[in-house]
């Protein structure tokens, strides 16, 4: 962090550009907290891939069934990776309160550059109690804060309240993770305060073109649908940012085959199954030599029938040769 508490809202503005990554937390074989794999891992993000930054400890990266210093290990390990590559925003919500704080105190002490604070997940809570938590966390904490809307949470932040939060000063930005008739309603109503993400990549291109959005922020697809010697998000996006849209849109439609996969292994998971989409991002990303691996529980690893097949897929594709 290298600016001031009123400066988080213009210091977000000047950072969060291009494509950034949410990662998955790697554990060993026997379970533990993997530091070697993350190290690993921002190395391919920052230098194969070049991405625009990174989100650590948040829904991909199984947040819930990390200790508090399991999650304090893990921003530390990235922070370090990361120096002189690219920033860093680190998820640090909880469902208490007074965690959140801890969480989002050490991101900073840390060297994170922002951090993420997804809607309190339990227990269902009025307006009135939502206020509540979200004023005593970022009236305790001085490094920007991005808002984390999203579905996953079980919680649907109602836009007035998101409109009175984007008025403090620290807070810098919101994801928003619901439908994309959602997003244009934030945007329209916060977009001149704070920055307005949907990581949704269908809807990334119109997103730059029609609405201003510079960063995809964030989830795994820039390290799901790219490879070290093939980047055609990265380049669609270089091209839309520099106005030239047409260009942007041919490469962009070469991704049609990757976004029909994802709909089958990924999103499309959570759409008929409800269940979280972890284990399939976790195997994709090691098919393509991240770290993958297998997840905590309550999560588990794809069965040998479903990995044969997601290879097959991928191979399909051209992504695996």
């Amino acid at each position: 962090m290298h600016y001031a508490r009123s400066e988080a809202k213009d210091a977000a503005r000047r950072q969060f550009t291009g494509l950034w990554a949410a990662m998955t937390t790697p554990f060993t074989p026997d379970g533990r907290l993997d530091r070697e794999a993350i190290a690993a891992d921002m190395e391919h993000l920052t230098v194969d891939l070049h991405v625009g930054g990174v989100f650590c400890t948040g829904v991909m990266g199984e947040f819930w069934a990390l200790t508090n210093d399991e999650r304090k290990q893990a921003v530390e390990t990235v922070v370090e990776a990361a120096t002189g590559n690219c920033p860093v925003l680190a998820h640090t919500g909880h469902h208490s309160a007074l965690d959140t704080i801890e969480l989002t105190r050490h991101a900073e002490q840390a060297g994170a550059d922002f951090a993420v604070v997804i809607n309190p997940y339990y227990p269902p809570s009025s307006v009135d109690g939502l206020r509540a938590w979200f004023h005593q966390v970022l009236s305790s904490v001085d490094i920007g804060v991005w808002l984390f809307d999203t579905n996953f949470s079980g919680t649907k932040l109602p836009m007035e309240l998101i409109d009175e939060l984007a008025d403090i000063e620290n807070v810098c930005g919101i994801k928003v993770g619901h439908d994309h008739e959602r997003y244009l309603e934030t945007l329209s109503r916060v977009g001149d305060r704070i920055l307005v993400c949907e990581a949704n990549e269908a809807m990334w291109l119109e997103n730059m073109r029609d609405h201003g959005q510079t960063v995809y922020m964030s989830s795994s697809i820039p390290f799901l649908f790219q490879t070290t010697s093939w980047q055609p998000m990265r380049e669609y996006t270089e091209l839309a940012l520099s106005g030239e849209y047409e260009k942007a849109a041919e490469v962009a439609a070469t991704l049609d085959p990757l976004r029909a996969l994802s709909s089958k292994w990924l999103h499309g998971q959570w759409l008929r199954d409800h269940i979280m989409p972890i284990p399939f991002i976790k195997a994709w990303a090691g098919l393509l030599g991240m770290s993958g691996g297998q997840p905590r529980v309550p999560l588990v690893g794809l069965s040998d029938e479903q990995l044969s097949e997601l290879t097959a897929d991928l191979t399909a594709v051209a992504l695996l040769s």
